[in-house]
């Protein structure tokens, strides 16, 4: 590892580097509700990429005896100590999780399923969003209304009224909906989400709301991908309900919630196996490391039981991502 050091050096979870992208829809709330230092003289700020392996972009541990390692060098070099025993046989890191800020609406959108991607070039991608922020009229949008057809949604392009031909779904703090590739979505203003996805940055934008880029033009669609991606039997779209604890379960990830009152303390998972934890409201204690709400730590699988004593003083709200691999949601 790093400077030398090994595995055993590890003695609690791993804090990332979170990467902000410009997106025209950003802002700077994570400024003010996460107490995040963003990049200075920088455009309004879409997402931060808190765990991620791509070819383009990295995840880098921050600090400890791992620091400055990356995210593609742990999954390849140590991934039955870090990622346990049931990591999937994948060439990266298969999960991408991020922070959206969205000031502003984003474009209606799809992603490609598995038999549609291969076919376009590009890569599927199911994802689930947890609510953490919404003001009071926020909202989504999601999958289309009975009886809009591949036709009739082509016409609806045409003739400028595709919002007309999407659900308009409220939501507030706590909410969450599962996206699987082939559902027509975009996330409306006013909205900070926890996204959990497949590792993948295949986007096909349908309708961009007739809006200008950050380079003052227009933004690139793609109706024929789109077209060819939409599930056109999806009509009846709905928030998430909770299984018990868990929120989504789908062979790509695993997501649960954990609620703690005040004063509470628990161990967190078990050993061998691997997590993301996620502070979503509130403060815990980790193992002596402070996280508050927006952070984000990886749970090494090689962590004994005793390196996973975690508590809070005043309550707080937890989301852990793991693996998939039951039924889907």
């Amino acid at each position: 590892m790093q400077n030398g050091m090994t595995l055993d050096s590890v003695t609690g979870p791993l804090r990332l580097r979170p990467l902000y992208m410009e997106r025209v829809w950003g802002g700077r709330e994570l400024e003010t509700l996460y107490r995040r230092k963003l990049p200075e003289g920088s455009g309004p700020i879409g997402e931060s990429w808190e765990v991620v392996d791509r070819e383009d972009e990295q995840s880098v541990v921050g600090d400890g005896p791992l620091a400055c390692a990356t995210l593609h060098d742990l999954w390849q070099k140590h991934r039955r100590e870090i990622f346990g025993e049931t990591a999937p046989d994948a060439p990266r890191f298969p999960l991408l999780v991020k922070i959206l800020d969205a000031r502003d609406r984003l474009s209606i959108q799809v992603h490609p399923p598995a038999g549609v991607a291969e076919k376009l070039h590009g890569e599927p991608k199911t994802e689930m969003w947890y609510i953490a922020k919404a003001d009071a009229d926020a909202a989504l949008y999601i999958g289309v209304k009975p009886g809009v057809d591949r036709e009739a949604f082509a016409a609806a392009i045409q003739n400028g009224t595709v919002e007309d031909a999407v659900h308009r779904i409220p939501v507030k703090s706590g909410d969450f909906i599962f996206v699987p590739s082939g559902r027509l979505h975009a996330i409306g203003a006013g909205l900070v989400i926890f996204e959990i996805q497949q590792n993948s940055d295949t986007t096909y934008r349908v309708f961009d709301w007739n809006r200008m880029g950050l380079d003052g033009k227009p933004r690139k669609l793609h109706v024929e991908e789109s077209l060819q991606c939409i599930d056109f039997t999806d009509t009846t779209p709905a928030l998430g309900m909770a299984d018990g604890s868990v929120l989504v379960s789908c062979p790509h990830f695993i997501v649960e919630r954990v609620q703690l009152g005040p004063g509470s303390s628990m161990k967190w998972g078990r050993v061998g196996e691997f997590s993301i934890l996620t502070v979503v409201e509130g403060a815990v204690t980790f193992e002596g490391l402070p996280l508050r709400s927006g952070d984000f730590v990886l749970v090494p699988a090689s962590l004994d039981a005793w390196q996973r004593g975690l508590r809070t003083d005043d309550g707080a709200v937890l989301v852990k991502t793991g693996f998939g691999g039951r039924a889907g949601s």
